[in-house]
């Protein structure tokens, strides 16, 4: 059922070990009131008030452990692959790319990784985030169901990622690190990064999908803001972007291009580590501080979730919310529903296939069991550019073979529909990313309504839209389109998914 888009006459009207990852085995601070409710952006007093709202309970402290779901399955997740050999992976295969203690926590099995201090100290910029109940859409939507939304775009970035690019860069500086390189989609992820590394005086190169880095020359700004270099990607600068161009001189790029690009250029310089925003195991560790809070705030409210939603790219930003609140369901103390939504124009999910495939398209990065369109299949220039990436984080997507959650995916006019509904109503312009999100929240509180279910929902709402506005002008003006793939195109680049037996 799509939304109808609905809008208040006067929205402002007050409403009432590594050794067994590599085997394959398949089997706090205390916070002033005041602090925990800064953010910056400009979202400070809205934060402020909602948490107030709540009765004027405290706030929670943020989190002193990132929390590990890999610990809590019974049948551990496949193992990543060498890229050219197919052989089980080694931690020192992976040493070219990453810091020694994110091979280790990418490996790990132990279920909880004390946050370093040092790390902390930073998060307190804008954690612990609010947690607000949305009760203008409620009213908006005419649901007996009560929306509740995690709001992670008050950090300095605008967005979830900073909960990672700032463990990353210190890691990396700690052990001596100069230089760290990157791709970015949107700009979220550079943005974060390029934030971090200047805590930690790294030089920091990204790689930005062309098609969102002439869309959004904002993200590009403020990442050269923060000390960063920036490209469009493919570019001329790396044997995998000239080779693309040479095919496509027009190519709007992707994020596996894009990986490809800072793959090579972290692997051919001994002083510089690559980094990534989302997919891998230990970049989906360090979000879950945002359900970890979320556990506290809910319960604060009295209330506990009958349906988890997020949006799904890579997964990060959904696996950060959704992993902790799946150990409660393991553990039988709740039983939500946990829904991601991807975009209909890049559905691995929902349309791709389980398989070990690259995560870039040059087939440099290990072979990884995930749900894949196929390394080379590169998205429409939807307006999500975060969500266009061709596979889903391997942890996600066991989890979803495991039947621990579902997947649907919505086409982008329903989302900026389901926006400008959120918008209007309660204040924040969201990212592209999750709009769809709130589309099948939206969805959702509508059949609530029909059946007159009181349910409680639960969204990842992971960014603000300032830097996105083009896309809302294009909406506004009537001029986006749905965006869709090609059964002929899927099928060709799925053909290309290495067979690994």
């Amino acid at each position: 059922m799509a939304s109808q888009l609905l809008l208040p006459p006067n929205p402002f009207t007050k409403s009432v070990s590594a050794k067994d990852f590599f085997t394959g085995d398949d089997l706090t601070l205390k916070r002033k009131t005041n602090q925990a409710t800064r953010v910056s952006n400009g979202f400070n007093l809205r934060a402020k008030a909602a948490l107030r709202s709540n009765h004027n309970k405290p706030s929670v402290q943020i989190p002193t452990q990132w929390y590990n779901i890999i610990a809590d399955l019974s049948v551990k997740p496949p193992p990543p692959l060498h890229p050219k050999t197919f052989e089980t992976l080694k931690p020192e295969d992976l040493a070219h790319l990453f810091p020694n203690e994110l091979i280790k926590q990418e490996a790990t099995l132990e279920r909880f990784i004390d946050i370093p201090e040092e790390v902390l100290e930073i998060y307190k910029l804008w954690r612990p985030t609010p947690l607000i109940r949305a009760k203008r859409l409620e009213k908006l939507l005419q649901t007996p169901a009560r929306i509740y939304f995690k709001y992670e775009g008050g950090s300095p970035a605008g967005s979830h990622k900073p909960n990672t690019a700032v463990p990353q860069a210190y890691y990396n500086a700690k052990e001596g690190v100069k230089n760290v390189v990157t791709e970015t989609g949107a700009g979220q992820w550079g943005s974060a990064l390029a934030f971090a590394s200047s805590l930690f005086g790294l030089d920091c190169e990204v790689w930005q999908v062309a098609n969102s880095y002439h869309q959004k020359p904002y993200r590009r700004l403020m990442m050269q803001t923060w000390g960063a270099k920036v490209h469009p990607s493919p570019s001329d600068l790396t044997e995998a972007g000239r080779r693309i161009l040479q095919s496509d001189p027009t190519s709007p790029g992707s994020l596996g291009i894009a990986i490809s690009e800072a793959v090579e250029v972290a692997a051919r310089n001994e002083d510089t580590k690559y980094c990534l925003g989302s997919v891998l195991n230990h970049v989906l560790l360090h979000q879950t501080v945002i359900g970890e809070e979320c556990i506290k705030q809910m319960e604060d409210f009295g209330e506990t979730p009958d349906v988890i939603i997020g949006c799904t790219g890579g997964g990060s930003n959904f696996a950060g919310l959704s992993f902790p609140f799946i150990r409660e369901k393991l553990q039988g103390k709740m039983n939500p529903v946990i829904r991601a939504v991807e975009p209909s124009a890049c559905p691995s999910l929902t349309k791709g296939v389980y398989a070990y495939d690259f995560g870039d398209t040059a087939g440099l990065t290990p072979l990884m069991k995930m749900h894949t369109l196929g390394h080379d299949f590169i998205p429409d220039p939807i307006h999500a550019g975060g969500l266009r990436y061709h596979g889903m984080a391997p942890l996600i997507s066991h989890v979803y073979e495991q039947g621990f959650m579902e997947a649907i995916s919505i086409p982008q006019i329903e989302c900026f529909q389901g926006a400008i509904q959120f918008a209007r109503t309660e204040g924040i312009i969201p990212a592209p990313e999750p709009t769809h999100a709130i589309a099948a929240t939206i969805r959702e509180a509508l059949r609530c309504k029909e059946t007159g279910e009181e349910k409680v929902i639960l969204m990842a709402m992971c960014g603000h839209g300032h830097f996105d506005l083009s896309s809302y002008d294009k909406y506004l003006r009537g001029e986006l389109v749905d965006l869709s793939f090609s059964e002929e195109k899927i099928r060709e680049s799925l053909s290309k998914v290495p067979h690994v037996v």
